[in-house]
Parts: C-alpha cells; sequence; structure tokens
C-alpha cells in the first residue's frame, strides 16, 4: 500500500541525534510513513542506527560518495513512494499531529505545498519559542514567490522564511523534476522552494507549529564562509535567467540581491580586518558602503547573526 507520507531524512554523522528524528517521524497519527535515511559518507555509526529499525519502516540508503545536503536529499526524493514528501533534518524532530494537519489544509486549498510554523528548542532541556508570530502567520494564509523571496532578506530579522520545511505533494515534484541543485551547500532548502513556487505550486501556511528545530551551541561556526555567499549570489543569477518573475518577485529579487551583495562585502572586510589589512578593509567598505553599517554591530554577534539568517544552525553539518 502506497504511504501517505515519505520523510526523507539526509544524514552526515548524525549518530547521536538520528533515533530521536526517526522515532518521531514514525510517531505521526493519522497518516501512513516511510522514513527514508539517506547516508552522506558518514565516519561514524550513523547507517548502523538507522539500519536498527525495521526494514518495513525506515528505508537507508549509503551512498557511496559524498553529496552534500542538497545531492543526498535527491537520493531520497528519488526513493520515495509516499503522496507526499516531507524533509526532516537528522538532528531535528516533528510533532505527532504536524502532517496530518498540514496535509488536510493543503487538500482543502487544493494546494501542493504546505508550511508550518517552527519550534525553536535550545539544548536537550533549554528553552523553547515560536519562531514566528501566530498571527502574523493566521494573517498568511498563502505564500507566494515575492512573499517567499521578500521573507529571505539578509540582516532584516531574526529569522527568515528559509527557516520553513515545507511538505510537497510527490505528484508535484515528479511532474516538475523538483531537484535540489547539488552545487549549493548553503541555501539550497531556499532554492528549491522558490523554484517550487516560480514553476506554479501553490502554498498554503498552517499557523501551529509543528516542526522541531533543536539548537545546539556552536554548531553554526561552519556556515560563515565568503564563498558560500558568492554561491547563492549565483545560484540566484541562474533562478533569474530560468524563471519568469512578476514585478512583485522581481522588486523582491533585487532587495535580497543587494542584501547578498552586502553580506559578501561584510564578510570579505571582516576577513580583511582579521588579517591586519586595513587598507583592503577600507578599499572593500568604499566599493560597498552600505555594508559599513553592520560593523557598528561586534563583530562577533554580526557574525553569528549573519549565519542564523543565512541557514539554519547546524545545516552544514547534517549532511556533508
Amino acid at each position: 500500500m502506497q504511504p501517505d507520507v515519505s520523510f526523507v531524512i539526509a544524514a552526515y554523522n548524525a549518530e547521536g541525534d538520528i533515533t530521536r528524528a526517526i522515532e518521531s517521524a514514525l510517531a505521526q497519527h493519522g497518516v501512513s510513513v516511510e522514513v527514508i535515511v539517506v547516508d552522506d559518507c558518514s565516519r561514524d555509526r550513523t547507517v548502523e542506527v538507522a539500519r536498527a529499525f525495521p526494514p518495513e519502516q525506515v528505508k537507508v540508503i549509503a551512498l557511496d560518495r559524498n553529496r552534500g545536503p542538497g545531492g543526498a536529499r535527491n537520493a531520497g526524493l528519488d526513493a520515495a513512494t509516499g503522496r507526499w514528501i516531507s524533509v526532516l533534518d537528522s538532528d531535528d524532530t516533528v510533532r505527532p499531529d504536524r502532517l496530518r494537519r498540514m496535509i488536510d489544509r493543503a487538500q482543502a486549498a487544493g494546494a501542493s505545498i504546505a508550511v508550518d510554523n517552527i519550534e525553536v528548542m535550545e539544548g536537550e532541556d533549554g528553552a523553547r519559542q515560536v519562531m514566528f508570530d501566530r498571527d502574523f502567520l493566521d494573517k498568511l494564509p498563502e505564500i507566494d514567490l515575492a512573499t517567499f523571496i521578500g521573507g529571505n532578506i539578509m540582516f532584516e530579522g531574526r529569522f527568515s522564511f528559509g527557516y520553513l520545511k515545507p511538505i510537497f505533494e510527490r505528484a508535484f515534484v515528479e511532474s516538475t523534476a523538483l531537484r535540489y541543485d547539488e552545487v549549493l551547500r548553503i541555501g539550497e532548502d531556499y532554492m528549491l522552494f522558490a523554484r517550487a513556487l516560480a514553476m506554479g505550486g501553490r502554498c498554503i501556511v498552517e499557523p501551529r507549529p509543528g516542526y522541531i528545530y533543536h539548537i545546539r551551541g556552536g554548531s553554526i561556526s561552519r556556515v560563515m564562509e565568503l564563498r558560500h555567499v558568492e554561491a547563492m549570489l549565483e545560484a540566484d543569477a541562474a533562478f533569474l535567467r530560468t524563471h519568469a518573475l512578476d514585478p512583485r518577485a522581481l522588486a523582491a529579487q533585487a532587495r535580497r540581491t543587494r542584501s547578498l551583495h552586502q553580506a559578501a562585502s561584510f564578510l570579505l572586510m571582516v576577513s580583511q580586518l582579521k588579517e591586519r589589512a586595513p587598507l583592503k578593509a577600507a578599499g572593500t567598505a568604499l566599493r560597498d558602503p552600505a555594508a559599513l553599517k553592520h560593523l557598528r554591530m561586534p563583530i562577533a554577534a554580526r557574525m553569528r547573526r549573519l549565519a542564523s539568517l543565512l541557514q539554519p544552525a547546524g545545516a552544514a553539518t547534517r549532511a556533508g
């Protein structure tokens, strides 16, 4: 029998968290599920831990080469058989009623994509907070492309729409050949979502939190590299060449592009200052004066802020 939902979990050195993620996927109420764990050449016991679950419940795919988060998720999409596809990071969890609520809402609206609110949890027993204000999402029943791009502007908010974890109707994924950009190691989730909306996908919003995003101390350090921002700029340029955007989406994209350039200039200035090259830093500031305003905040704090906006914390370490 075809499952209602395929959970795709890309994993890289996730032996300490993968059990919790799998168990939360299997605990869904009111829907049948299959779990697909794609191991991206882990160096720990991730594969062994995942294979401890019954094979009829959890399918484990061990890649023969490291393909990064996008490549690992693509392998999971290729293997999925469910009516809906839900991507779950290997160190996150989902509430038991999440998929039933999201699918019901999407089907009632005739939408092929659904997102919900996110609960942020720091540490194993740390503080919890809801990422997006419930009233805000209540007034946003759908997310179109312009709204999504406008919600992914560097430095404009603590959390961006890039954190949202959409579920997709598999028929839509297959009919559009929707897949992750395997070149991107940062921002691959954003680009997949943007492409889905650009190709006509309707996204409905469930304002209640169902996805639990676990933050571990120090997990964002790997995302803070200039090359990642440059790759995002290249991916955005390719996106614009491929898809025709309406005026609202084009205006939002122009703001996003400016913010990415500012982020790149900021990171370059920080690197030059650390290298004790003030003249180079001054030259960068002259080329992009708007980036200077971000130096008003202590550099360490600004780096952490930028890292959180670039991609959910720790995502670079979740798949190789």
